[in-house]
C-alpha cells in the first residue's frame, strides 16, 4: 500500500476503472470527482473486446460482467439493400479460445453501474456535483478547485473527463475537436417488439454508400442497440444525448433493407450526435497531471474501441504509478510512452475502417467485399489474425 494520493476527474467507465485498478495496485488514497449530481445509467450499447474484458477480469469482474453482458457469436457484414451476407467473422467461443477472454455487448449504463458498485464496495470516495474550474500544480502535488467552491489536493491528478476535457484545457490550452463529417443516430429497441428471427445473436454491420448501420443485443438480449452513421453536415453537436426526430432517421435509411426499416419503426426515442475526434496529441502529461481515455485519444467508433482503450489506459497507468510510487512524475511519463503508440494506431485504424464501410465506388466495393468474403469463407484463421494486434493485446501481462 503506497502513500500516493490520486485525484480522478470524471466518473465515466474510464475514471471508475482507473479507481479500481489503482486500488488493485495498492494505491488506496484515491478520490473520484464527477460533475453530474448523480451516477446515472445512461448511454447505449458498447462492445467490449477481449483486450478490455481481460483487464476487467483481472479486476475481479469476470462473473458480474458475464451476468450483464451479451455473448455474440459472430460479426456479420451485409449489403445495405439486398441483405447479401458479405462476410462473417467468428466471435463467441472461437474468439474466447483464441484470445483467452470473452467478447461482450453491454449497455454503457450497466457497465458504469457495475464499476460504480465495485468502487463503492471498496470505499473509494466519489464526489458528485464537482465540476473542475482550475488545476494548479507545483513540485509536490496538484491543487484542484471546483465550481461548487470546494478544493482538493493530490499527489497526482488524472483527467478522465471526455473529449471536451477541462483537465486537458488546463494543461495544454483549449482545443476544439475536429468534426469528421459523419453523423450518427442511435437507439434502443426492446427485443419483444421485433420478430424473433429478425436480429441474429451477432454484431451485424450493413454497409452502404456513405452510410452504414450496426445492430446488436445488449442487456442479456432484452434490448437491441443500433447505430446508423451517415456522411452529412446538417448538424454538428457532439452531445450523444441530443434527441433526434425518428422521421428524419427513417428518411436517412428509407431505401435500405426491410430489416433495418423494421428496427427503426420499432424504436422509440432516438438520439443523434456529430462524430468528432482529435489528431493524436503531442503530449498527455504535464508534471503531476495526465489524461486518460477520450480526454487524450477520442476516436471514431468503427473498431468499437473507445471504452476498451480507456480500460487499457487505466490498467497501465495504475501499474506505472505502482512501480514509480516514489517518483510519480516518471510513472506518468512511462504511462504515456507505452500508451500513445497503441492508441494512435487504434485511432487511425478506426478512421480507416469508417472509410472502408462507406465506399461508394462500385469497383472498390467489389474489391472490399471479395477481400472480406474470401477471408471469412476460406481463410478464417487469416481473417481473424488481422485483429490479433487489437483483440489479442494483453496489458495485464505486459505493455509492449
Amino acid at each position: 500500500m503506497t502513500g500516493l494520493s490520486v485525484g480522478i476527474v470524471g466518473a465515466g467507465p474510464g475514471g471508475l476503472a482507473l479507481a479500481l485498478a489503482l486500488h488493485h495496485a495498492g494505491i488506496t488514497d484515491v478520490t473520484v470527482y464527477e460533475q453530474s449530481d448523480t451516477i446515472e445509467r445512461i448511454g447505449a450499447g458498447i462492445q467490449l473486446s477481449p483486450n478490455a474484458t481481460r483487464v476487467l477480469g483481472a479486476l475481479g469482474l469476470r462473473e458480474p460482467l458475464a451476468a450483464i453482458g451479451f455473448y455474440p457469436q459472430a460479426v456479420q457484414f451485409r449489403a445495405w439493400r439486398s441483405g447479401y451476407l458479405i462476410a462473417t467473422r467468428p466471435l463467441g467461443g472461437f474468439s474466447e479460445a483464441r484470445y483467452g477472454a470473452p467478447y461482450y455487448h453491454i449497455h454503457r449504463g450497466d457497465l458504469q453501474a457495475l464499476l460504480f458498485e465495485q468502487v463503492r464496495a471498496l470505499d473509494i470516495p466519489v464526489r458528485t456535483g464537482h465540476t473542475l474550474a482550475t488545476l494548479r500544480q507545483d513540485t509536490d502535488g496538484v491543487s484542484l478547485a471546483f465550481a461548487c467552491g470546494r478544493t482538493a489536493r493530490h499527489g497526482v491528478a488524472v483527467g478522465c473527463d471526455g473529449i471536451r476535457s477541462v483537465v486537458r484545457a488546463q494543461l495544454f490550452g483549449a482545443t476544439r475537436p475536429r468534426f469528421t463529417g459523419h453523423l450518427a443516430w442511435r437507439g434502443l429497441v426492446p427485443a419483444e417488439r421485433l420478430p424473433a428471427d429478425l436480429v441474429p445473436p451477432t454484431v451485424t454491420a450493413w454497409l452502404g454508400p456513405r452510410k452504414h448501420f450496426v445492430h446488436y443485443y445488449v442487456r442479456g438480449g432484452a434490448l437491441v442497440n443500433f447505430v446508423g452513421v451517415i456522411e452529412d453536415d446538417r448538424w454538428q453537436s457532439d452531445s450523444w444525448r441530443e434527441p433526434g426526430d425518428p422521421a428524419e432517421l427513417a428518411r436517412d435509411f428509407r431505401d435500405w433493407h426491410p430489416s433495418i426499416r423494421r428496427i427503426i419503426e420499432a424504436s422509440g426515442d432516438v438520439f443523434r450526435w456529430a462524430l468528432h475526434d482529435h489528431a493524436p496529441l503531442p503530449a498527455w502529461t504535464a508534471g503531476r497531471a495526465t489524461l486518460l481515455g477520450d480526454a487524450c485519444h477520442p476516436m471514431l467508433p468503427y473498431l468499437a474501441q473507445g471504452a476498451a482503450m480507456a480500460i487499457e489506459d487505466a490498467w497501465v497507468l495504475a501499474r506505472m504509478l505502482e512501480h514509480w510510487e516514489d517518483e510519480p512524475t516518471e510513472g506518468l511519463v512511462q504511462y504515456e510512452r507505452y500508451r500513445r503508440p497503441r492508441t494512435a494506431r487504434v485511432q487511425a485504424g478506426s478512421r480507416a475502417q469508417g472509410e472502408t464501410f462507406h465506399l461508394s465506388d462500385r469497383w472498390r466495393i467489389v474489391g472490399r467485399n471479395l477481400k472480406l468474403g474470401l477471408g471469412s469463407r476460406y481463410l478464417p484463421e487469416i481473417a481473424m489474425a488481422q485483429f490479433d494486434w487489437l483483440h489479442g493485446y494483453d496489458c495485464v501481462k505486459g505493455f509492449d
